[in-house]
């Protein structure tokens, strides 16, 4: 009897650990977030050629870029954490929507940035394809949940909102690399760049396989066996 019982809760535990390390995920995802929003508000509130080097001649771009990002970096989390999206299902579908045009303002503020950048070949294209990714990942979740799938596209949609991270994410590996010493070449920047959205979804799909499979093997333990 007790050994239905430890494995008949084993999936609930799986769900359980699953759970809080999301939460653990988000929380810190959340701090980081902030102080990334803090510190580019802080930097780019005062309008000083001198804080903006060579973002001076392009802050429209900027401040496009910004404004759309820093709304998607704030609505994401609402979107993933609580409970009202399935309570409030029209709320929810609005609040996607206002996401995607923040997305397509950030989307249009990089465009401006890249075209009027004269950074090196390797920077533009990283950035480019950053774009790229996440144009691409919000298109097929968009796809996902116009035809009923609302799974995968709440996968996507969290894959969307890593790329939605990757100027969080390369600021921390920038940091890693000063810390370490070594200087910011064209192609660490660039590398860096690609890291920043790259690592996270590897990450996320290396972690999901291994819950997907410790899930499936608490359910194959769970089935009832068969009398003799």
């Amino acid at each position: 009897m007790d050994h239905r019982m430890q494995v008949a809760t084993s999936p609930a535990r799986v769900r359980t650990v699953w759970r809080m390390g999301w939460a653990i995920v988000w929380l810190v995802l959340a701090m980081v977030s902030i102080d990334f929003l803090l510190t580019v508000y802080g930097k780019y509130r005062h309008l000083d050629a001198g804080a903006y080097a060579l973002f001076w001649s392009r802050r429209g771009w900027l401040w496009t870029h910004l404004a759309g990002g820093a709304l998607t970096i704030f609505l994401g989390p609402l979107q993933f954490l609580t409970r009202w999206p399935r309570a409030y299902p029209r709320l929810h579908r609005w609040m996607g929507r206002i996401y995607m045009i923040g997305m397509l303002i950030a989307c249009a503020g990089a465009i401006g940035l890249i075209a009027t950048s004269p950074a090196p070949f390797e920077i533009r294209s990283a950035f480019a394809a950053t774009a790229l990714a996440w144009l691409t990942t919000a298109l097929t979740a968009l796809i996902a949940i116009r035809r009923g799938r609302v799974w995968p596209h709440r996968r996507w949609m969290i894959r969307n909102y890593l790329v939605t991270l990757s100027p969080i994410t390369f600021r921390l590996l920038l940091q890693a690399q000063l810390a370490m010493g070594l200087a910011p070449s064209p192609t660490m920047i660039a590398t860096l760049l690609w890291l920043s959205w790259l690592l996270p979804l590897l990450i996320h799909e290396g972690v999901r396989r291994i819950v997907d499979l410790a899930r499936s093997a608490s359910t194959h333990r769970a089935a009832p066996v068969a009398p003799n």
